[in-house]
């Protein structure tokens, strides 16, 4: 695996970059790597066994390195406790496949931590993407054993709190390059930015490779 240091990103020509995409439009290019899963924001209630079967199928490929992102959103979606299953779905594929899932979470993370504690789960490894939260939805997901990735936005206490073994990285819709969110990062934390960068690839790489 080449280095993954945007661990997050729906660009679909980025390279160094974990891109995301709905497994009904997986279509890998070579040398680029892929998390597939089922949006919650996709309409996860009509979600059928053959869209979880192409699920597992497009999580094998070898360039697919997570599942995801999945996940649960408060604010959009629809129900939670079908956004719960479908997430819940997703974690019983990461776990079969052996690779760890990218996570959406909006104002859902005791939700998530439940979710995955209650189905049994709580060895597939997690990555809450796109972290904007407080410190102390931080440290309940560090708590969990998750890591965390942030982007251009973030809450600079959430940053302070998390250990930098934990770290990733990302751009995911932002017009803000990777290394700007490093620069970003690093202004929160007082680090040089080339620190963070090597951190967040040195994680993505021990994450990704299980």
């Amino acid at each position: 695996m080449n280095m993954i240091l945007d661990f997050h990103t729906h660009r679909q020509d980025a390279a160094a970059a974990l891109i995301a995409v709905d497994p009904q439009e997986f279509d890998p290019s070579a040398s680029l790597y892929y998390a597939v899963g089922y949006h919650p924001w996709h309409d996860v209630g009509s979600l059928t066994s053959e869209d979880f079967a192409l699920l597992e199928r497009c999580a094998r490929h070898p360039q697919v390195l997570a599942v995801g992102e999945t996940g649960m959103d408060a604010l959009r979606g629809g129900s939670l406790d079908v956004q719960a299953d479908v997430f819940v779905s997703h974690l019983q594929v990461a776990r079969e496949v052996g690779k760890p899932v990218v996570v959406h979470c909006v104002r859902t993370a005791q939700q998530i931590i439940a979710a995955r504690r209650r189905a049994l789960l709580d060895d597939v490894p997690l990555a809450i993407h796109g972290m904007r939260s407080n410190e102390h939805v931080a440290r309940m997901l560090l708590d969990a054993g998750c890591y965390l990735s942030y982007g251009s936005r973030f809450n600079p206490r959430a940053v302070q709190v998390t250990p930098l073994e934990r770290l990733l990285i990302e751009t995911d819709e932002d017009s803000a390059s990777i290394d700007e969110v490093a620069t970003r990062v690093a202004s929160a934390l007082d680090l040089p930015a080339d620190q963070i960068k090597q951190a967040a690839a040195g994680n993505a790489q021990r994450l990704l490779n299980g």
